[in-house]
């Protein structure tokens, strides 16, 4: 089992009217020139709002939502300082709740 850290919030607010675009290929292009393999992923919709343990956060988040899920703490804590208004939070997975931390309940068009 593995401790996920996440950046949560409304696709309307993460993914128009922030520049995560921008952030998420600085960070790509930050971490290439240092060789690093990249720990963090955009999960639209995330499955992981489903378990019970997480309730109260999705409750708090305006649906649907997006996450930017990370298995690195400082990648996290970055992110919420250049981002304002996301929620943050960890999870383990997999575990009996959470079977993909990066699973999406988004549908294809």
């Amino acid at each position: 089992m593995a401790t996920y850290h996440y950046v949560l919030a409304s696709q309307e607010f993460l993914l128009k009217k922030e520049p995560l675009d921008e952030v998420l290929r600085e960070r790509t292009r930050n971490y290439h020139e240092q060789e690093k393999t990249i720990d963090f992923w955009l999960v639209k919709q995330p499955a992981f709002l489903e378990a019970p343990e997480l309730a109260a956060v999705k409750a708090k988040c305006p649906q649907p939502a997006v996450a930017i899920v990370s298995t690195n703490p400082q990648f996290i804590t970055w992110m919420k300082l250049r981002l304002e208004y996301v929620i943050t939070g960890t999870f383990e997975a997999p575990s009996a709740t959470i079977s993909d931390p990066l699973a999406s309940l988004a549908t294809v068009s």
